[in-house]
């Protein structure tokens, strides 16, 4: 059992930046990989930025160069650094965690991000 916790969220203008920080409730060690998902009103939820336990990250084009996924091992927190915010990130962001010894998948809460001017 994992318990994810987003925070950052918030309202910024085009070309701003926000950091939003999850906090797992066990060791991030078991937790392969650690994601943020991102999903507007009418779209559907996509992977925005992944990380692994051997730290390789993962991101789609559309926030390549802009968006950095880390972690914190001992404040079992990864982060999602958002530099250069459009209005098409607009969306509410998920932390997403794999606890490999029960091949189960959790979700924090989300938290809204809101990029307009």
């Amino acid at each position: 059992q994992v318990q994810l916790v987003e925070s950052g969220g918030g309202l910024v203008q085009p070309g701003g930046s926000l950091r939003l920080s999850c906090a797992a409730s066990r060791d991030i060690f078991t937790i392969d990989p650690m994601a943020w998902y991102r999903q507007a009103p009418g779209k559907q939820r996509e992977l925005v930025a992944s990380i692994s336990r051997r730290g390789s990250t993962n991101y789609p084009e559309s926030v390549k160069g802009r968006f950095t996924i880390s972690k914190d091992n001992p404040k079992n927190t990864v982060y999602l650094q958002m530099n250069s915010l459009k209005p098409e990130d607009t969306a509410v962001y998920y932390c997403y965690a794999h606890l490999w010894a029960t091949s189960r998948d959790y979700w924090g809460q989300g938290t809204q991000v809101t990029v307009s001017p």
